[in-house]
């Protein structure tokens, strides 16, 4: 630490000589003096405190030296591990910087004190954000992790997205496909029914009847079995023969369960009334019913 000393530029320096002080005076020169004194211990308290600052630069800045050359050497020892150390024997003992950290406060001149200290610090604040550096680091990282977070939900959402929008196209074809095929079954069994329905030999005409009843349900297969001997008695006394062909199906309604189906059919007929394989054309709306693990005519109309 600094000496402290009075120095009597400070108070004989500033004295201004007037004229000799009367009777009345000592207390004010006694005051001035006390003041003079007060003055002259303040700033000796800012050149220690200056010197402190001084003294505390200078120890972080050889921290900092002693901690590059630290690595510096571990470098240099990592890359020659295999070759002998050789001491120099004229080595210095000791750190001459740190003697110079302790000489430094009874070396330091009190004029330039405030302005060398104040550029150490500022110095020294300027290297401080290396040491803030990790904080910064920190933030990019979460940064980062939040970022790389909420790319990995927006995959995961359009991942899920593509996913259930790829079942619903699936559930789309599925039930498209399902709705085609009881279309195909109902227009086959319309097609199937019509042609037994219009297909009559009068030599086997109680087959036919039997064949339209096991092939009907409903109030149609009621009412047409009530009716089916006077139908086999018309057959045989006009000797019908009738040949028919569907051309066209086209599905109108359908459900589960039913399905109204307009057909367009052709028939030659051939009977005793002279009618020799003479062609008809036919319209007709058939209603297709699900019966067990069937689907029969329920109901036939014929369309103008």
């Amino acid at each position: 630490m600094p000496t402290f000393r009075r120095r009597a530029s400070v108070i004989d320096a500033d004295r201004v000589d007037g004229p000799p002080e009367g009777p009345g005076k000592p207390a004010d020169a006694a005051d001035a003096l006390a003041l003079a004194e007060e003055a002259e211990a303040e700033a000796a308290e800012a050149e220690a405190l200056a010197a402190a600052a001084r003294a505390r630069a200078r120890a972080i800045r050889l921290r900092r030296q002693a901690q590059e050359a630290e690595g510096e050497a571990a470098a240099e020892i990592e890359a020659n591990a295999d070759a002998p150390e050789v001491a120099s024997p004229d080595a210095p003992q000791g750190d001459t910087e740190t003697s110079d950290v302790v000489a430094a406060p009874t070396q330091a001149s009190p004029v330039d004190a405030n302005n060398s200290d104040t550029e150490a610090i500022k110095k020294d604040i300027a290297e401080e954000p290396a040491e803030a550096e990790p904080a910064g680091k920190r933030r990019r990282w979460r940064a980062g992790r939040i970022l790389k977070t909420l790319a990995a939900a927006i995959a995961i959402a359009c991942t899920a997205a593509l996913i259930t929008l790829s079942v619903l196209m699936i559930l789309n074809h599925r039930h498209q496909e399902a709705d085609q095929q009881r279309r195909a079954q109902y227009a086959a069994a319309a097609r199937q029914s019509v042609v037994t329905l219009m297909s009559l030999d009068f030599n086997k005409a109680k087959e036919d009847v039997q064949r339209i009843i096991d092939n009907s349900t409903g109030t149609f297969r009621d009412d047409f079995k009530n009716q089916a001997d006077d139908f086999i008695k018309v057959t045989q006394e006009s000797k019908v023969v009738t040949e028919v062909n569907v051309n066209t199906t086209a599905v109108e309604s359908m459900s589960d369960d039913s399905a109204v189906v307009l057909v367009s059919a052709s028939s030659r007929v051939t009977n005793a009334a002279g009618a020799k394989q003479e062609p008809r054309s036919w319209r007709l709306s058939v209603d297709v019913k699900r019966d067990g693990d069937q689907l029969k005519m329920s109901k036939v109309e014929f369309v103008p």
